[in-house]
C-alpha cells in the first residue's frame, strides 16, 4: 500500500489541542496515553478515511458488525467499513477501548483486595479471587485510579 503525504503547509505545526471535540470525545479512553499517543491515533484515522462517527459507531458495539462481517466468507467484507486499512484501525481501537475497560476493572478489584487484606489472610484473599499469594501484595491498592472512564460507550444514561 502506498503511503501518499498530502500537502498541508503550516499544518504540521498546528496547536496539540487542534484535534477537535468530537475526537477528544470519542477517543477519551486515550486520555492517560498522552496527547502525543491521541494525536498519531487520529492521523492513523484520518489517513484511513474514518471519521469520529465511524470510530464511535463501532466502539458503541464493541467490533460486532466488525466481526461479524470478518467471519462471513466475503473477500469483500472489509469494503463496507472503508477496506482493510480502515477496519485494522477500527479494529485496533475497540481492542484499545477494551484494553482500558479491564484495567479499569483491575483498578476496582485492587481496591477490595486491599479492603480484604484488613479483614483476612493474604493465602485467604489469594483463594477467593483466584490468584498466588504473593499475587496478592502486588495487586493491593489503597484507592481507585480516577483516571478511567466514568462508563462504557454503550451504556445508556
Amino acid at each position: 500500500m502506498l503511503n501518499i503525504m498530502m500537502s498541508n503547509p503550516r499544518g504540521d505545526n498546528a496547536p496539540a489541542d487542534d484535534l477537535g471535540a468530537d475526537w477528544v470525545r470519542v477517543l477519551a479512553h486515550r486520555q492517560r496515553e498522552g496527547q502525543h499517543v491521541i494525536e498519531a491515533v487520529v492521523d492513523r484515522f484520518r489517513g484511513a478515511g474514518v471519521r469520529p462517527a465511524d470510530v464511535e459507531s463501532h466502539l458503541s458495539d464493541g467490533g460486532d458488525r466488525l466481526y461479524t462481517a470478518a467471519k462471513s466468507g466475503d473477500d469483500r467484507w472489509a469494503d463496507e467499513f472503508g477496506g482493510p486499512r480502515a477496519v485494522a484501525v477500527l479494529a485496533a481501537e475497540v481492542s484499545a477501548l477494551l484494553s482500558h475497560l479491564v484495567a479499569r476493572a483491575a483498578s476496582v478489584r485492587s481496591v477490595c483486595v486491599e479492603a480484604m487484606l484488613d479483614e483476612f489472610s493474604a493465602v485467604t484473599v489469594a483463594g477467593a479471587i483466584g490468584v498466588a499469594r504473593q499475587k496478592v501484595y502486588e495487586l493491593a491498592k489503597p484507592e481507585v485510579d480516577e483516571n478511567y472512564l466514568a462508563h462504557s460507550p454503550w451504556r445508556i444514561e
